[in-house]
């Protein structure tokens, strides 16, 4: 197998991991920790907008190539192997029918409000003082 078809499986396994957390945050037998997690790198993966914008040389990419999948990893591992078998089996089933991830709006508000919180951060730390 090329390099190019093994990272084309690692993307699809990504994506698919990803439809799983979001599968398994709806899902009642998932630890409160998990689903905390999930929630966050559910929202921010199908959000429309990322944190650190990919126009940005180098980095407007990492999050995309390290960042998310790492957090995706780290939930999966937090999942009880019941839970993720049952999760996986609904995200692989969405995906062949639907051919796309989910969209979430609200993962999109929650990017837009952490850039909004950082630039009122950064403009109370760093504004002019009376």
């Amino acid at each position: 197998m090329r390099t190019r078809d093994h990272l084309k499986a690692w993307a699809r396994r990504v994506k698919r991991d990803c439809v799983t957390l979001w599968f398994a945050g709806r899902h009642p037998q998932t630890p409160w920790y998990a689903k905390a997690l999930g929630v966050f790198v559910v929202a921010y993966a199908l959000s429309p907008i990322d944190l650190i914008p990919d126009f940005i040389p180098v980095l407007g990419y990492v999050d995309d190539v390290l960042l998310l999948p790492g957090l995706i990893w780290l939930t999966i591992r937090l999942l009880p192997p019941e839970v993720l078998a049952e999760c996986r089996a609904q995200a692989d089933a969405w995906m062949q029918a639907k051919g796309a991830k989910p969209r979430s709006r609200a993962g999109a508000v929650l990017i837009v409000a952490l850039w909004l919180a950082a630039g009122a951060a950064a403009w109370y730390w760093l504004g002019p003082r009376p």
